[in-house]
């Protein structure tokens, strides 16, 4: 029995020690959380002192002088920042595919559109006066996705766009223009800088694009950053990157604006391919000066932002003035072309109308009515004799005009594929041919014998040269 006891005894004192050594344990494992530590000092004396002065001093430096995300600087850009660009393969390819694509671009905007420019010579004087190392930057409103080559290649005569090394460089979004290798390679040896859409002003694109500028390049940029929501009606607001690439030059460089429009009917939203037979205008300002915003910067210690955004509603202001004048522009031309295509059927009309088609054969084709402009007549009533409604047509104002029938025929066919000036230029002709055809017979008529075989062919002849005229 005491046994017992003592083996309960000695069992206790386990438990009781186990216990002890868990809470001791548990309290030297425990973490706790000081909100209010500070920083401990190294140890004490003149040497810790010294560090943490120096600490101190790197702590405030870069608070005061480095830039954050937020801060906008002048950051320095070095001419040599892209050297692939400068390889001698490079520029061999350059040669040879801007001017290419420029002469091609200028073709098709002279050629199977119609391109009205005015102020060029603003453009060509700078192009052709400026200093070796002066840089220049064309900016413009961006209504379609080939603003840029066509309506630059339109705006410069082919003996500039064979020049590919003063040519412009310009810039376009990654996701648009470098989605692969091979479109990289294209839009890289026609002079297009890479930008990726939110990476800020200080990005190597924009790196990039100063760097040309100071190498005295020709720099072209869309300030709006994107294309017209609507088409062209309006203009969005112009971004900071311009103000960069103005005031971070080491010079200052000559800006050119300039304002189109039209371009949204060759190349409408959605479009894969350009249309043919569209108007543009183009209007090109006055270079716009900035001296007196870089003078009031220095003198009041402006801050780089507010100089960017200062840039930036010039720019803006002057492309909306630039905006409404083409847009007046636009229409006066508009009114002009419908006046000018008025006047040529009025002068087809009256060609048409001293061709002799009984000679052509046509004179089943001819016909009288009555002038739809005139004022509609009171119809007569039914107990009005016959005579006197005959006498009441008569007395109305008519004239000739050639009417059309609705048979499938040569004639036909041609009003439905000529148009007035084309109409104008056939009815010329057949005059011609008429005379043509009257002299060649004209000795012939002389002979007696002969008149009644002149009678049967005279007709289908001249009817066969006409047709002949036609085809060529």
């Amino acid at each position: 029995m005491v046994s017992g006891r003592w083996i309960e005894t000695g069992a206790d004192l386990w438990k009781d020690r186990a216990r002890s050594l868990q809470l001791r344990l548990r309290d030297r494992l425990r973490v706790t959380v000081d909100h209010h530590r500070r920083r401990p000092k190294m140890y004490d004396g003149y040497l810790s002192s010294t560090v943490e002065r120096w600490l101190q001093r790197f702590s405030d430096f870069r608070r005061d002088t480095l830039p954050s995300s937020s801060t906008l600087y002048r950051k320095k850009v070095s001419k040599d920042i892209d050297p692939e660009a400068d390889s001698v393969l490079t520029r061999m390819l350059q040669a040879v595919a801007v001017p290419v694509l420029g002469n091609v671009c200028h073709v098709f905007m002279h050629g199977l559109n119609r391109v009205q420019i005015y102020g060029a010579e603003k453009l060509h004087q700078v192009l052709e006066n400026r200093m070796e190392n002066k840089p220049l930057i064309t900016v413009s409103n961006h209504v379609a996705a080939m603003d840029d080559p066509l309506v630059i290649a339109a705006l410069l005569p082919p003996s500039v766009i064979l020049d590919a090394q003063n040519l412009r460089w310009t810039l376009c979004a990654t996701d648009r223009c470098f989605r692969n290798s091979v479109t990289s390679a294209f839009f890289k040896h026609v002079k297009v800088l890479p930008v990726s859409r939110g990476d800020g002003i200080y990005q190597k694109g924009m790196d990039m694009a100063i760097s040309k500028l100071n190498r005295g390049g020709w720099v072209h940029i869309f300030p709006e950053g994107s294309r017209s929501r609507d088409g062209g009606k309006t203009m969005g607001s112009i971004k900071r990157g311009i103000g960069r690439l103005i005031l971070d030059a080491d010079n200052l460089p000559i800006v050119i604006p300039f304002v189109h429009t039209g371009m949204q009917d060759i190349m409408p939203v959605g479009a894969k391919l350009p249309r043919i037979g569209k108007m543009v205008t183009v209007l090109v300002g006055d270079p716009i000066e900035f001296d007196d915003l870089l003078a009031a910067g220095e003198k009041d210690n402006m801050p780089r932002g507010e100089l960017y955004d200062a840039v930036s509603t010039r720019i803006g202001d002057q492309l909306q003035k630039l905006k409404a004048q083409v847009d007046r522009l636009a229409v006066q031309e508009a009114l002009q072309s419908q006046d000018y295509h008025d006047h040529v059927a009025e002068r087809a009309a009256g060609i048409v109308q001293h061709v002799d088609w009984e000679a052509l054969g046509m004179d089943n084709y001819m016909s009288i009515g009555e002038d739809h402009a005139s004022p509609p007549r009171q119809e007569p009533s039914s107990e009005q004799p016959l005579v006197e409604k005959q006498m009441e047509e008569n007395s109305q104002d008519r004239y000739f005009r050639l009417g059309f029938s609705r048979e499938s025929g040569i004639v036909s066919r041609i009003r439905g594929y000529m148009g007035s000036t084309e109409l104008m230029l056939f009815s010329a002709r057949c005059l011609f041919a008429n005379s043509r055809v009257k002299e060649n017979f004209e000795n012939i008529q002389e002979i007696a014998p002969l008149k009644a075989w002149n009678n049967f062919w005279m007709p289908l002849y001249e009817s066969q040269v006409c047709n002949r005229e036609i085809l060529l």
